[in-house]
């Protein structure tokens, strides 16, 4: 009798039924005093006792701001401890975070925020180069002329509220404009709310109840906001970690951005899950501040994708820290070499480093490497599905279950599979069939244990050193300078970044312009890892009969001509 292609994994600790909120107490009872959070840049620490009690202070201001059940707070930020605090405040009254890539440029805010129907918006003034503060008052000009009581913002007519933060001192946030809030504006409301209001909203809540967005390409197109609930992300965060063998001992370095679902469910909510503590070393991945972390702190836990562990390797200093304190950690968001690998083993010390693999619609982690498997299972597959889920592969033409070996489209079922797409039925019904089975977009093929490998993908999402990379989000930017006809994005084959973006591009007839002028246009626009690293400008594309272009085919001449200049 042929095998199919179905794995399901049982688990010996059962799913947990319960909100955040209830679960952080409990935590808190059993950790009061271990460390929750340390901050190395921001010099600061919190144990759990005193998490909780900031978290519940920034629940009650949110609640005497107005902010109800399933009401959507956005948080535009790098990795900070209010960052944390906000994503458990709005757990706790049952809101739905909103995460935003702090790349965002204007026109990709007003895209989140519209899609997500964002009515309060928690942001930083800036970083680096980026103008938080300014582009938000480009997007909203009533901002400078309202107050912060009666804003209404016509790019973005939902939202009500923009609270501004500086994370190296909240009391000292300076208000940029009138119609601003600041952090401290948010505590002292919540100090004058009534006693049991916020235990009367907590008892309203529901583990199913939807609290975060997140954005993702799904299958096609744009970011979609992706619906997610307590039980979704509170039990990936728990079975990833109990993975790794995690306890209230542990440490974990995190330089995965908080807005990327590894960052906040598999790192934070790991952590807070077992009691460990969460290392935050810099606002930004810094390959030589993650190394002074590790070693300052004695972290015994390190997250990343593939290019982290590479810069981290490869830094100047990289023999002169002590990371022997190191034992575990998960690599993922790209395919990991066996080189690399065996690198982190060797030189890293991490002995038990995992490779993971799932998306954010699965919250995100659906397949994790096992104790004891071998460097080639740990490079090759990406693992079976954790504990209390099911995987298969089907034939994308038919939906019908394959053979053990056979290539088909990997699919999901269980407690981690999204609500939807927020405000998209169409779009979910797509992604989700009628039997509750996520459908991937990948392809891959499983052995006899339930290892699988991902061998492509149906949909033209590309990963660069972890970043979700949409191709016709960037083509249509593109075409909106005067002087672009059409334009084609595509992922070429890196060794460092595992994908890179290339872009061929055609002119409107009778218009010239520079392909440096062509790449500046869309660094000057988008997130600095959209911009096309391989970008020509070109007469026509390679085109099927029917007048669609051939991206596979632009592709492989890309690739033929980098390979033969190599």
């Amino acid at each position: 009798m042929t095998r199919l292609s179905y794995f399901h994994r049982g688990g010996e600790t059962p799913l947990d039924g319960r909100t955040i909120s209830v679960f952080l107490e409990d935590v808190v009872q059993r950790y009061p005093d271990n460390e929750a959070l340390i901050s190395c840049w921001q010099n600061r620490r919190l144990t759990y006792s005193e998490l909780r009690t900031e978290v519940l202070r920034l629940s009650r201001g949110l609640l005497a701001l107005g902010v109800g059940k399933g009401d959507r707070v956005g948080i535009w930020a790098t990795d900070n401890i209010e960052w944390v605090k906000l994503q458990l405040a709005t757990a706790v009254i049952g809101a739905v975070l909103v995460n935003i890539n702090p790349a965002y440029r204007i026109a990709e805010l007003e895209h989140a925020l519209t899609a997500a129907e964002v009515q309060t918006l928690f942001l930083m003034p800036a970083f680096k180069k980026s103008r938080y503060v300014e582009m938000m008052r480009r997007l909203c000009p009533e901002l400078d002329s309202a107050t912060p009581e009666n804003l209404a913002c016509a790019a973005v007519p939902e939202l009500r509220h923009v609270v501004v933060f500086d994370p190296t001192d909240t009391a000292a946030t300076a208000r940029p404009a009138p119609g601003f809030m600041v952090w401290n504006d948010v505590l002292d409301r919540g100090a004058r709310l009534g006693k049991g209001k916020l235990a009367e909203r907590s008892a309203m809540l529901d583990c199913d109840d939807p609290i975060n967005i997140q954005f993702t390409s799904g299958t096609t197109g744009f970011p979609k906001p992706v619906v997610l609930t307590h039980h979704n992300i509170l039990n990936n965060g728990f079975h990833v970690a109990a993975a790794l063998g995690t306890t209230a001992d542990d440490r974990l370095c995190v330089p995965v951005p908080f807005y990327h679902c590894f960052g906040m469910v598999v790192s934070n909510l790991g952590c807070l899950t077992h009691g460990a503590a969460l290392v935050i070393p810099e606002a930004h991945f810094d390959a030589g501040a993650i190394l002074a972390a590790v070693e300052a702190e004695r972290c015994t836990l390190l997250h990343g994708v593939p290019t982290m562990f590479v810069a981290e390797l490869e830094h100047e200093n990289f023999r002169d820290f002590d990371l022997s304190s190191l034992r575990a950690g998960i690599m993922a968001g790209a395919p990991c070499p066996p080189e690399l690998m065996q690198r982190v083993m060797t030189e890293m010390g991490i002995t038990d480093i995992r490779i993971g693999y799932g998306q954010t619609e699965c919250s995100p982690v659906s397949h994790c490497t096992l104790p004891g498997d071998s460097v080639e299972r740990r490079t090759q597959t990406v693992g079976t599905n954790l504990p209390h889920q099911e995987a298969k592969i089907v034939d994308p033409a038919t939906g019908a279950t394959v053979p053990i070996g056979q290539q088909g489209e990997i699919c999901f079922r269980g407690y981690h599979v999204m609500r939807g797409y927020y405000g998209m039925p169409e779009a979910t019904a797509e992604a989700i069939d009628g039997a509750r089975w996520l459908h991937s977009g990948d392809l891959g093929v499983m052995d006899e244990d339930g290892y699988v490998a991902i061998t492509g993908r149906l949909k033209e999402m590309l990963i660069r050193g972890g970043e979700n990379i949409y191709p016709a989000e960037i083509e249509h930017y593109l075409c909106t300078h005067p002087k672009v006809a059409q334009a084609a994005v595509f992922g070429i084959t890196d060794e460092k970044w595992g994908e890179d973006i290339g872009a061929w591009v055609q002119l409107t007839a009778g218009e010239a312009a520079t392909e440096g002028e062509l790449r500046q246009y869309v660094k000057d626009g988008m997130a600095h890892f959209k911009v096309p690293t391989h970008l020509r400008i070109v007469d026509e594309f390679p085109m099927t009969v029917t007048g669609k272009i051939q991206k596979f085919r632009i592709r492989e001449m890309v690739e033929e001509e980098l390979g033969a200049g190599a």
